[in-house]
Protein backbone atom coordinates (compact mmCIF):
# COMPACT_ATOMS: atom_id res chain seq x y z
CA UNK A 1 0.00 0.00 0.00
CA UNK A 2 0.92 3.51 -0.83
CA UNK A 3 1.69 6.45 1.78
CA UNK A 4 -1.57 8.18 0.85
CA UNK A 5 -3.57 4.91 1.63
CA UNK A 6 -1.83 4.09 4.86
CA UNK A 7 -1.99 8.05 6.03
CA UNK A 8 -6.06 8.94 5.47
CA UNK A 9 -5.96 11.32 8.63
CA UNK A 10 -4.21 13.75 5.77
CA UNK A 11 -7.18 13.65 3.75
CA UNK A 12 -9.28 14.59 6.84
CA UNK A 13 -7.48 17.18 7.45
CA UNK A 14 -7.59 18.54 4.42
CA UNK A 15 -11.43 17.74 4.20
CA UNK A 16 -12.09 19.56 7.39
CA UNK A 17 -9.57 23.14 6.21
CA UNK A 18 -12.07 23.08 2.88
CA UNK A 19 -15.41 22.22 4.73
CA UNK A 20 -14.46 24.19 7.95
CA UNK A 21 -14.78 27.81 7.47
CA UNK A 22 -18.20 27.66 5.10
CA UNK A 23 -20.06 25.21 8.20
CA UNK A 24 -18.94 27.92 10.65
CA UNK A 25 -20.34 30.96 8.95
CA UNK A 26 -23.30 29.18 8.12
CA UNK A 27 -23.87 27.85 11.44
CA UNK A 28 -23.14 31.40 13.08
CA UNK A 29 -25.79 32.51 10.58
CA UNK A 30 -28.28 30.27 11.09
CA UNK A 31 -27.94 31.01 15.28
CA UNK A 32 -28.24 34.60 14.63
CA UNK A 33 -31.10 34.05 12.60
CA UNK A 34 -30.04 35.23 9.35
CA UNK A 35 -30.48 32.34 6.90
CA UNK A 36 -33.05 29.99 7.23
CA UNK A 37 -31.88 25.83 8.08
CA UNK A 38 -33.85 24.90 5.13
CA UNK A 39 -30.69 27.10 3.09
CA UNK A 40 -28.04 26.58 5.65
CA UNK A 41 -28.27 22.76 4.79
CA UNK A 42 -28.13 22.73 1.10
CA UNK A 43 -25.59 25.01 1.04
CA UNK A 44 -23.51 22.90 3.62
CA UNK A 45 -24.27 19.86 1.33
CA UNK A 46 -23.06 21.68 -1.72
CA UNK A 47 -20.16 22.72 0.46
CA UNK A 48 -19.23 18.96 1.40
CA UNK A 49 -19.62 17.30 -2.29
CA UNK A 50 -16.98 20.32 -3.20
CA UNK A 51 -14.72 19.14 -0.70
CA UNK A 52 -15.30 15.66 -1.22
CA UNK A 53 -14.29 16.50 -5.29
CA UNK A 54 -11.51 18.34 -4.46
CA UNK A 55 -10.24 15.62 -2.43
CA UNK A 56 -10.64 13.06 -4.98
CA UNK A 57 -8.50 14.90 -7.21
CA UNK A 58 -5.81 15.74 -5.29
CA UNK A 59 -5.38 11.53 -4.32
CA UNK A 60 -6.02 10.53 -7.96
CA UNK A 61 -3.55 13.46 -8.86
CA UNK A 62 -0.82 11.98 -6.07
CA UNK A 63 -1.55 8.25 -6.96
CA UNK A 64 -0.36 9.44 -10.76
CA UNK A 65 2.80 11.26 -9.45
CA UNK A 66 3.39 8.04 -7.24
CA UNK A 67 2.91 5.80 -9.84
CA UNK A 68 5.20 8.04 -12.19
CA UNK A 69 7.87 8.41 -9.74
CA UNK A 70 7.90 4.24 -9.04
CA UNK A 71 8.01 3.91 -13.18
CA UNK A 72 11.08 6.90 -13.81
CA UNK A 73 13.10 4.40 -10.93
CA UNK A 74 13.39 1.65 -13.33
CA UNK A 75 12.71 3.52 -16.97
CA UNK A 76 15.66 3.68 -19.12
CA UNK A 77 14.12 6.05 -21.74
CA UNK A 78 12.33 9.32 -21.02
CA UNK A 79 8.42 8.92 -20.16
CA UNK A 80 6.41 11.50 -20.75
CA UNK A 81 4.52 13.34 -17.74
CA UNK A 82 1.01 11.73 -16.68
CA UNK A 83 -2.01 13.56 -17.17
CA UNK A 84 -3.29 15.34 -13.86
CA UNK A 85 -5.92 17.59 -12.95
CA UNK A 86 -4.62 20.43 -10.80
CA UNK A 87 -2.35 22.50 -12.04
CA UNK A 88 0.08 22.01 -8.84
CA UNK A 89 0.30 18.62 -10.29
CA UNK A 90 1.50 19.15 -13.60
CA UNK A 91 3.90 21.39 -12.42
CA UNK A 92 5.38 18.52 -10.12
CA UNK A 93 4.74 16.00 -12.85
CA UNK A 94 6.70 18.21 -15.49
CA UNK A 95 9.75 19.08 -12.96
CA UNK A 96 9.68 15.04 -12.54
CA UNK A 97 10.18 14.43 -16.10
CA UNK A 98 12.74 17.57 -16.58
CA UNK A 99 14.79 15.72 -13.57
CA UNK A 100 14.91 12.41 -14.86
CA UNK A 101 15.86 13.62 -18.42
CA UNK A 102 18.74 15.48 -16.92
CA UNK A 103 19.08 11.84 -15.30
CA UNK A 104 19.43 10.24 -17.57
CA UNK A 105 21.43 12.48 -19.93
CA UNK A 106 24.24 12.72 -17.45
CA UNK A 107 23.85 8.77 -16.88
CA UNK A 108 24.87 8.96 -20.83
CA UNK A 109 27.40 10.98 -20.35
CA UNK A 110 29.24 9.04 -18.18
CA UNK A 111 28.39 5.94 -19.96
CA UNK A 112 29.97 7.41 -22.51
CA UNK A 113 33.12 8.73 -21.02
CA UNK A 114 33.52 5.69 -19.23
CA UNK A 115 33.27 3.50 -22.58
CA UNK A 116 35.37 5.96 -24.04
CA UNK A 117 38.39 5.25 -21.69
CA UNK A 118 37.85 1.14 -21.49
CA UNK A 119 38.24 1.94 -25.43
CA UNK A 120 41.59 3.59 -24.74
CA UNK A 121 42.17 1.19 -22.23
CA UNK A 122 42.30 -1.50 -24.70
CA UNK A 123 44.30 0.06 -27.65
CA UNK A 124 46.88 -0.03 -25.04
CA UNK A 125 49.90 -2.71 -26.53
CA UNK A 126 50.91 -3.14 -22.73
CA UNK A 127 48.90 -5.58 -21.01
CA UNK A 128 46.35 -3.99 -17.99
CA UNK A 129 44.97 -5.45 -14.93
CA UNK A 130 43.23 -4.14 -12.17
CA UNK A 131 43.14 -6.44 -8.79
CA UNK A 132 40.53 -6.32 -5.74
CA UNK A 133 40.81 -7.92 -2.46
CA UNK A 134 42.23 -11.44 -2.62
CA UNK A 135 44.04 -10.83 -5.73
CA UNK A 136 40.86 -10.99 -7.92
CA UNK A 137 40.89 -9.80 -11.62
CA UNK A 138 38.19 -7.28 -11.38
CA UNK A 139 39.69 -5.60 -15.09
CA UNK A 140 41.94 -6.60 -17.67
CA UNK A 141 41.66 -4.54 -21.10
CA UNK A 142 42.30 -6.58 -24.77
CA UNK A 143 46.06 -7.16 -24.00
CA UNK A 144 46.03 -8.81 -21.35
CA UNK A 145 42.81 -11.04 -22.60
CA UNK A 146 44.77 -12.03 -25.67
CA UNK A 147 47.78 -12.73 -23.92
CA UNK A 148 46.16 -14.98 -21.01
CA UNK A 149 42.52 -15.28 -21.89
CA UNK A 150 39.06 -14.33 -21.33
CA UNK A 151 39.60 -17.48 -18.53
CA UNK A 152 41.26 -14.42 -16.06
CA UNK A 153 38.33 -11.98 -15.83
CA UNK A 154 36.59 -12.56 -12.04
CA UNK A 155 39.29 -14.97 -10.82
CA UNK A 156 42.26 -15.05 -8.86
CA UNK A 157 45.69 -14.22 -10.64
CA UNK A 158 47.04 -17.32 -9.24
CA UNK A 159 45.09 -19.06 -11.41
CA UNK A 160 46.62 -17.88 -14.40
CA UNK A 161 49.88 -16.77 -13.63
CA UNK A 162 52.24 -19.11 -11.52
CA UNK A 163 54.98 -17.07 -11.10
CA UNK A 164 55.34 -16.57 -7.26
CA UNK A 165 57.18 -13.57 -7.13
CA UNK A 166 54.50 -11.77 -8.65
CA UNK A 167 51.60 -12.64 -6.45
CA UNK A 168 53.84 -12.25 -3.45
CA UNK A 169 54.51 -8.22 -4.70
CA UNK A 170 50.68 -8.29 -5.27
CA UNK A 171 49.98 -9.61 -1.71
CA UNK A 172 52.04 -6.74 -0.56
CA UNK A 173 50.58 -3.97 -2.60
CA UNK A 174 47.39 -5.30 -1.15
CA UNK A 175 48.03 -5.08 2.58
CA UNK A 176 49.42 -1.30 1.80
CA UNK A 177 52.61 -1.79 0.58
CA UNK A 178 55.07 0.70 -1.85
CA UNK A 179 54.71 0.17 -5.54
CA UNK A 180 56.71 -2.85 -6.63
CA UNK A 181 58.45 -4.36 -10.27
CA UNK A 182 59.58 -7.77 -10.97
CA UNK A 183 59.99 -10.11 -14.09
CA UNK A 184 57.79 -12.44 -15.26
CA UNK A 185 58.81 -15.54 -17.69
CA UNK A 186 55.80 -16.68 -19.58
CA UNK A 187 56.96 -20.53 -21.53
CA UNK A 188 53.81 -20.87 -23.61
CA UNK A 189 53.22 -20.25 -26.45
CA UNK A 190 56.87 -18.51 -26.73
CA UNK A 191 59.34 -17.79 -24.07
CA UNK A 192 58.79 -14.16 -22.99
CA UNK A 193 59.99 -12.17 -20.06
CA UNK A 194 57.82 -9.44 -19.17
CA UNK A 195 58.35 -6.49 -16.59
CA UNK A 196 55.65 -6.69 -14.20
CA UNK A 197 55.11 -3.08 -12.15
CA UNK A 198 52.52 -3.77 -9.43
CA UNK A 199 51.11 -0.20 -8.16
CA UNK A 200 48.69 0.46 -5.00
CA UNK A 201 45.27 2.11 -6.95
CA UNK A 202 41.85 4.00 -5.64
CA UNK A 203 39.33 5.54 -7.47
CA UNK A 204 38.84 8.98 -7.69
CA UNK A 205 36.40 9.70 -4.67
CA UNK A 206 36.82 6.27 -2.96
CA UNK A 207 39.79 7.12 -0.81
CA UNK A 208 37.99 5.23 1.91
CA UNK A 209 37.36 2.50 -0.03
CA UNK A 210 38.92 -0.87 -0.32
CA UNK A 211 42.68 -0.44 -1.85
CA UNK A 212 43.07 -2.02 -5.38
CA UNK A 213 46.58 -3.00 -7.44
CA UNK A 214 47.07 -1.84 -10.46
CA UNK A 215 49.32 -4.73 -12.96
CA UNK A 216 50.94 -3.51 -16.04
CA UNK A 217 53.11 -6.02 -18.03
CA UNK A 218 55.68 -4.16 -20.73
CA UNK A 219 57.38 -7.29 -22.77
CA UNK A 220 61.08 -6.83 -22.14
CA UNK A 221 62.02 -10.10 -24.48
CA UNK A 222 63.95 -8.29 -27.11
CA UNK A 223 66.13 -6.52 -24.36
CA UNK A 224 66.87 -9.62 -22.99
CA UNK A 225 67.54 -11.38 -26.30
CA UNK A 226 69.39 -8.90 -27.75
CA UNK A 227 71.66 -8.87 -24.20
CA UNK A 228 71.27 -12.62 -25.00
CA UNK A 229 72.83 -12.63 -28.82
CA UNK A 230 75.38 -9.63 -27.73
CA UNK A 231 77.05 -12.26 -25.10
CA UNK A 232 76.60 -15.13 -27.57
CA UNK A 233 78.05 -13.02 -30.25
CA UNK A 234 81.64 -12.13 -27.98
CA UNK A 235 81.50 -15.99 -26.60
CA UNK A 236 80.89 -18.23 -30.14
CA UNK A 237 80.82 -15.77 -32.92
CA UNK A 238 83.74 -14.16 -32.60
CA UNK A 239 85.48 -17.37 -32.12
CA UNK A 240 84.13 -18.70 -35.26
CA UNK A 241 84.81 -15.50 -37.36
CA UNK A 242 88.49 -15.55 -35.33
CA UNK A 243 89.65 -19.10 -37.68
CA UNK A 244 88.83 -17.72 -41.01
CA UNK A 245 90.07 -13.72 -40.30
CA UNK A 246 93.48 -15.33 -39.38
CA UNK A 247 93.81 -17.61 -41.96
CA UNK A 248 92.89 -14.65 -44.42
CA UNK A 249 95.54 -12.79 -42.87
CA UNK A 250 98.31 -15.56 -43.07
CA UNK A 251 97.25 -16.05 -46.81
CA UNK A 252 97.82 -12.13 -47.32
CA UNK A 253 101.28 -12.18 -46.13
CA UNK A 254 102.29 -14.90 -47.22
CA UNK A 255 101.53 -13.77 -51.39
CA UNK A 256 102.91 -10.20 -50.03
CA UNK A 257 106.14 -11.97 -49.10
CA UNK A 258 107.31 -15.39 -49.47
CA UNK A 259 104.90 -16.32 -52.53
CA UNK A 260 104.41 -13.19 -54.33
CA UNK A 261 106.00 -14.81 -57.38
CA UNK A 262 104.41 -18.34 -57.38
CA UNK A 263 101.77 -18.72 -59.80
CA UNK A 264 100.89 -21.79 -58.16
CA UNK A 265 100.64 -20.58 -54.48
CA UNK A 266 98.70 -17.73 -56.01
CA UNK A 267 96.34 -20.14 -57.40
CA UNK A 268 96.13 -22.52 -54.18
CA UNK A 269 95.79 -19.74 -51.65
CA UNK A 270 93.26 -17.60 -53.47
CA UNK A 271 91.08 -21.00 -53.50
CA UNK A 272 91.38 -21.30 -50.01
CA UNK A 273 91.02 -17.27 -49.20
CA UNK A 274 87.76 -17.86 -51.12
CA UNK A 275 86.10 -20.70 -49.25
CA UNK A 276 87.13 -18.76 -45.83
CA UNK A 277 85.50 -15.79 -47.36
CA UNK A 278 81.95 -18.10 -47.90
CA UNK A 279 82.25 -19.33 -44.61
CA UNK A 280 82.47 -15.60 -43.25
CA UNK A 281 79.72 -14.51 -45.46
CA UNK A 282 77.48 -17.69 -44.53
CA UNK A 283 77.84 -17.17 -40.65
CA UNK A 284 77.03 -13.44 -41.03
CA UNK A 285 74.06 -14.74 -42.75
CA UNK A 286 73.15 -17.32 -40.52
CA UNK A 287 73.35 -14.73 -38.08
CA UNK A 288 71.63 -11.82 -39.27
CA UNK A 289 68.73 -14.59 -40.60
CA UNK A 290 68.55 -15.66 -36.81
CA UNK A 291 68.46 -12.04 -35.61
CA UNK A 292 65.19 -11.29 -37.84
CA UNK A 293 63.45 -14.60 -37.07
CA UNK A 294 63.81 -13.94 -33.13
CA UNK A 295 62.12 -10.05 -33.55
CA UNK A 296 58.94 -11.61 -35.34
CA UNK A 297 58.81 -15.25 -33.14
CA UNK A 298 56.37 -13.67 -30.78
CA UNK A 299 53.96 -12.56 -33.74
CA UNK A 300 52.53 -15.78 -35.45
CA UNK A 301 52.02 -15.68 -39.01
CA UNK A 302 48.32 -15.33 -40.95
CA UNK A 303 48.84 -16.42 -44.60
CA UNK A 304 47.69 -19.80 -45.33
CA UNK A 305 49.86 -22.02 -47.45
CA UNK A 306 50.55 -25.77 -48.91
CA UNK A 307 53.76 -26.87 -47.03
CA UNK A 308 53.15 -29.72 -49.41
CA UNK A 309 54.55 -27.75 -52.17
CA UNK A 310 56.89 -25.61 -50.20
CA UNK A 311 58.80 -29.30 -49.70
CA UNK A 312 58.30 -30.30 -53.21
CA UNK A 313 59.95 -26.80 -54.37
CA UNK A 314 63.03 -26.78 -51.76
CA UNK A 315 63.78 -31.19 -52.57
CA UNK A 316 64.06 -29.65 -56.37
CA UNK A 317 66.64 -27.51 -55.64
CA UNK A 318 68.39 -30.01 -53.50
CA UNK A 319 68.78 -32.54 -56.00
CA UNK A 320 71.99 -31.97 -57.77
CA UNK A 321 73.56 -31.28 -54.58
CA UNK A 322 72.24 -34.69 -53.54
CA UNK A 323 73.55 -36.36 -56.49
CA UNK A 324 76.69 -35.07 -55.91
CA UNK A 325 77.36 -37.37 -52.69
CA UNK A 326 75.25 -40.44 -55.09
CA UNK A 327 72.31 -39.48 -52.35
CA UNK A 328 68.79 -40.21 -53.59
CA UNK A 329 65.92 -37.53 -52.20
CA UNK A 330 62.72 -39.74 -51.60
CA UNK A 331 59.42 -37.96 -51.05
CA UNK A 332 56.26 -40.10 -49.35
CA UNK A 333 53.15 -38.20 -49.21
CA UNK A 334 50.23 -40.82 -49.25
CA UNK A 335 47.28 -38.35 -48.57
CA UNK A 336 46.48 -34.62 -49.23
CA UNK A 337 47.96 -32.41 -46.93
CA UNK A 338 45.60 -29.55 -45.36
CA UNK A 339 47.04 -25.93 -45.26
CA UNK A 340 48.67 -24.51 -42.52
CA UNK A 341 49.19 -20.62 -41.37
CA UNK A 342 52.28 -19.69 -42.25
CA UNK A 343 55.53 -17.88 -43.59
CA UNK A 344 56.49 -19.60 -46.62
CA UNK A 345 59.78 -18.04 -47.31
CA UNK A 346 60.58 -19.07 -43.62
CA UNK A 347 59.23 -22.58 -43.86
CA UNK A 348 61.32 -22.65 -47.17
CA UNK A 349 64.28 -22.20 -44.92
CA UNK A 350 63.36 -25.19 -42.20
CA UNK A 351 63.13 -27.95 -44.85
CA UNK A 352 65.94 -26.26 -46.56
CA UNK A 353 68.38 -26.54 -43.70
CA UNK A 354 66.70 -30.16 -42.40
CA UNK A 355 66.99 -31.64 -45.92
CA UNK A 356 70.42 -30.34 -46.98
CA UNK A 357 71.85 -31.36 -43.41
CA UNK A 358 70.61 -34.65 -43.55
CA UNK A 359 71.87 -34.94 -47.24
CA UNK A 360 75.77 -33.60 -45.84
CA UNK A 361 75.45 -35.74 -42.95
CA UNK A 362 74.20 -38.87 -44.60
CA UNK A 363 76.31 -41.25 -46.19
CA UNK A 364 77.05 -41.75 -49.79
CA UNK A 365 74.74 -43.96 -51.86
CA UNK A 366 72.16 -44.25 -49.13
CA UNK A 367 68.76 -42.41 -49.29
CA UNK A 368 67.26 -39.16 -47.41
CA UNK A 369 63.31 -39.84 -46.93
CA UNK A 370 61.26 -36.66 -46.59
CA UNK A 371 57.62 -37.94 -45.68
CA UNK A 372 54.81 -35.93 -44.85
CA UNK A 373 51.60 -37.12 -42.53
CA UNK A 374 48.35 -35.43 -41.54
CA UNK A 375 47.08 -36.47 -38.15
CA UNK A 376 43.37 -35.93 -37.56
CA UNK A 377 42.87 -36.28 -34.45
CA UNK A 378 44.49 -35.59 -31.31
CA UNK A 379 48.16 -34.10 -30.28
CA UNK A 380 50.74 -35.05 -32.70
CA UNK A 381 54.09 -33.93 -30.85
CA UNK A 382 52.15 -31.19 -28.47
CA UNK A 383 50.45 -29.84 -30.89
CA UNK A 384 46.84 -30.00 -30.16
CA UNK A 385 43.95 -30.51 -32.99
CA UNK A 386 44.70 -31.22 -36.71
CA UNK A 387 48.50 -30.48 -37.39
CA UNK A 388 50.87 -31.92 -40.57
CA UNK A 389 53.86 -33.71 -39.93
CA UNK A 390 57.01 -33.55 -42.13
CA UNK A 391 60.06 -35.56 -41.24
CA UNK A 392 63.37 -35.41 -43.47
CA UNK A 393 65.10 -38.95 -42.39
CA UNK A 394 68.63 -39.72 -43.24
CA UNK A 395 71.01 -42.87 -43.22
CA UNK A 396 74.26 -41.48 -41.38
CA UNK A 397 76.01 -42.30 -38.14
CA UNK A 398 73.30 -41.18 -36.54
CA UNK A 399 74.00 -38.92 -33.10
CA UNK A 400 74.36 -40.24 -29.38
CA UNK A 401 71.49 -39.34 -26.91
CA UNK A 402 73.65 -37.03 -25.42
CA UNK A 403 73.64 -34.39 -27.57
CA UNK A 404 70.19 -33.94 -28.76
CA UNK A 405 69.24 -31.58 -26.25
CA UNK A 406 71.42 -29.52 -27.37
CA UNK A 407 71.70 -29.71 -30.63
CA UNK A 408 69.84 -26.25 -31.62
CA UNK A 409 71.65 -24.27 -29.73
CA UNK A 410 73.99 -21.54 -31.21
CA UNK A 411 76.79 -22.68 -32.44
CA UNK A 412 76.55 -26.27 -30.90
CA UNK A 413 78.53 -29.24 -33.06
CA UNK A 414 78.11 -32.53 -32.67
CA UNK A 415 81.73 -32.88 -34.69
CA UNK A 416 83.37 -29.23 -35.49
CA UNK A 417 85.78 -30.59 -37.23
CA UNK A 418 83.38 -32.19 -39.70
CA UNK A 419 81.15 -29.27 -39.65
CA UNK A 420 83.57 -26.92 -40.62
CA UNK A 421 84.91 -28.82 -43.46
CA UNK A 422 81.12 -29.20 -44.81
CA UNK A 423 80.14 -25.68 -44.97
CA UNK A 424 77.98 -25.34 -41.36
CA UNK A 425 77.79 -22.58 -39.18
CA UNK A 426 76.56 -24.35 -36.22
CA UNK A 427 73.21 -22.01 -36.78
CA UNK A 428 70.96 -24.26 -39.12
CA UNK A 429 69.07 -25.86 -36.46
CA UNK A 430 68.63 -23.10 -34.12
CA UNK A 431 67.18 -21.13 -36.70
CA UNK A 432 64.97 -23.85 -37.48
CA UNK A 433 63.65 -24.24 -33.84
CA UNK A 434 62.69 -20.35 -33.68
CA UNK A 435 61.03 -20.26 -36.85
CA UNK A 436 59.36 -23.39 -35.81
CA UNK A 437 58.25 -21.80 -32.60
CA UNK A 438 56.99 -18.81 -34.55
CA UNK A 439 54.70 -20.96 -36.33
CA UNK A 440 53.96 -22.67 -32.71
CA UNK A 441 54.57 -25.65 -33.68
CA UNK A 442 57.62 -28.50 -32.58
CA UNK A 443 60.54 -29.44 -33.50
CA UNK A 444 61.46 -33.50 -32.72
CA UNK A 445 65.01 -35.41 -32.87
CA UNK A 446 65.63 -38.53 -33.19
CA UNK A 447 68.47 -40.52 -33.46
CA UNK A 448 70.50 -43.61 -33.87
CA UNK A 449 74.47 -43.96 -33.84
CA UNK A 450 74.89 -46.11 -37.02
CA UNK A 451 71.57 -46.06 -38.23
CA UNK A 452 71.09 -42.66 -38.93
CA UNK A 453 68.32 -39.54 -38.29
CA UNK A 454 65.01 -38.35 -38.42
CA UNK A 455 64.02 -34.05 -37.62
CA UNK A 456 60.01 -34.00 -37.96
CA UNK A 457 58.63 -30.78 -37.70
CA UNK A 458 54.66 -30.62 -36.51
CA UNK A 459 52.59 -27.84 -37.52
CA UNK A 460 49.32 -26.84 -36.71
CA UNK A 461 46.60 -27.10 -39.55
CA UNK A 462 44.21 -24.61 -40.72
CA UNK A 463 40.92 -25.61 -39.64
CA UNK A 464 37.57 -24.02 -40.65
CA UNK A 465 35.45 -22.33 -38.33
CA UNK A 466 32.15 -20.67 -39.23
CA UNK A 467 32.83 -20.19 -42.55
CA UNK A 468 36.72 -18.91 -42.09
CA UNK A 469 39.55 -20.78 -41.62
CA UNK A 470 42.00 -20.26 -38.60
CA UNK A 471 45.32 -22.12 -37.01
CA UNK A 472 44.80 -25.51 -35.59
Amino acid sequence: MRWYEVRPVRFVIIGVALVGPTASILLALLLAGHVDALIALPALLVNVAVAVAILRMIQSDTRRLTDYAEVLGEASAPLPPPEVASVTAEFIASAMARAHQGWLDRESRDAGRAGLFEAVIDQLPDPVILLGQGREVQRANQAARNLFGDRIMARDLASTVRTPSLLEAADAVLAGGASRSVEVLLPVPVERTLQARVKPFRPPGEENGPLLVLLTLHDITMLKRAEQMRADFVANASHELRTPLAALIGFIETLRGPAKDDPAAHERFLGIMFDQSNRMSRLVNDLLSLSRIEMDEHSPPTTEIDVAKIVRNVAATLELRAASRKVKLRLEQPEPMPPVVGDEDQLSQVFQNLIDNAIKYGKEQTEVTVALTAPVNGKAGSVRGPAIMVAVTDRGDGIARTHLPRLTERFYRVDPARSRALGGTGLGLAIVKHIVNRHRGRLIIDSEVGKGSTFTVVLPAAKVVEGKREAG
